[in-house]
């Protein structure tokens, strides 16, 4: 197309790039050692309320690796014609799309086990035949319970240092996510000894406890897709502080000896920061190496920087 500028691909730092591919082959992992746990659970769920939700839970738990996967392939397309700005907001709308499924069958599970707690279905557990010996079902459900919290907190520690150094929303929930899968597997636990103990509505709360913890996961998650989507400045995703990234491009450009004046407009693209920044100068001077100095001292401030505007604004009028 006549006249449409195309910017530059990202310039991953070597180092990056190899977290990055990291980031790739932990999210491989996870579907593989994810896919075991939930075949294990399927199959050792039953009739339990809680197992079943425990089961919901770990396959919710592929769905961030699947879509962080298939929008790092669109992230990695350089900008073109029809997408002058590149593909990198695939990264914030898979992690929306996550989300939002996460929060819908967390909808799913509170109605279910609700209703489940409301009837007067009394759930059992029975014998299962192992090995020709009569074993209580409830044994074979916490020995897949305690497998099913093992793979995503090993795998959830692995990310989190990954997830953190990329600056990486989408990895960083999934780790969080993952860390945290072992409250599911103790409250399924206190559901089914429930049951073993004659309680029967022990597993229909245990169900319930799982399914709020799922649906507060989905709704911090969707406000922070929705967010970043509708560029909200970069800020760290722990404290929901401003990023660092801001002062520290508007410091490296007011370090310039001939800048009075700098300000900075940053948004997040996933895993890129780009904006404009706005300097007011202390003469006026021929610009073009001026504004070359001013973009190369915004992007060595951080990594992250990218394809970053400068606009020059006029002096202000001598009294």
């Amino acid at each position: 197309m006549a006249g449409m500028k195309v910017r530059p691909p990202f310039p991953w730092p070597p180092d990056k790039a190899q977290l990055l591919h990291r980031a790739d082959r932990l999210e491989w992992a996870t579907l593989f050692f994810m896919s075991t746990v939930v075949v294990v659970m399927w199959l050792a769920q039953g009739s339990s309320q809680a197992m079943r939700s425990a089961w919901i839970e770990d396959v919710l738990s592929l769905v961030p690796a699947t879509t962080y996967l298939i929008a790092r392939r669109f992230e990695e397309r350089p900008p073109d014609h029809r997408f002058p700005f590149g593909y990198y907001n695939a990264i914030p709308l898979a992690y929306l799309v996550s989300a939002t499924t996460i929060l819908i069958f967390a909808g799913y599970m509170i109605y279910s086990s609700g209703k489940e707690l409301l009837s007067d279905d009394h759930p059992s557990i029975g014998l299962v035949s192992v090995f020709g010996n009569d074993v209580w079902m409830g044994w074979v459900m916490m020995a897949a319970l305690l497998y099913s919290v093992i793979p995503p907190m090993v795998l959830g520690a692995m990310k989190t240092p990954v997830a953190e150094e990329l600056h990486d929303k989408v990895l960083i929930a999934d780790a969080a996510m993952q860390r945290a899968d072992w409250k599911t597997g103790l409250a399924a636990l206190a559901g089914v000894a429930g049951v073993g103990f004659g309680l029967w509505w022990a597993d229909a709360v245990a169900a319930l406890i799982i399914a709020v913890d799922v649906l507060n996961d989905g709704r911090r998650h969707v406000l922070a897709a929705l967010r970043d989507l509708a560029d909200e400045i970069p800020m760290t995703f722990k404290d929901r502080d401003e990023d660092p990234v801001t002062e520290e491009v508007r410091a490296a450009v007011l370090a310039l000896d001939w800048v009075a004046e700098a300000e900075v407009a940053l948004r997040d693209e996933g895993h890129p920061v780009s904006g404009t920044i706005y300097i007011r100068p202390k003469e006026p001077e021929p610009w073009v190496e001026r504004l070359r100095d001013a973009c190369n001292a915004a992007h060595a401030a951080d990594w992250r920087t990218y394809d970053l505007n400068v606009v020059v604004l006029p002096p202000e009028p001598r009294s």
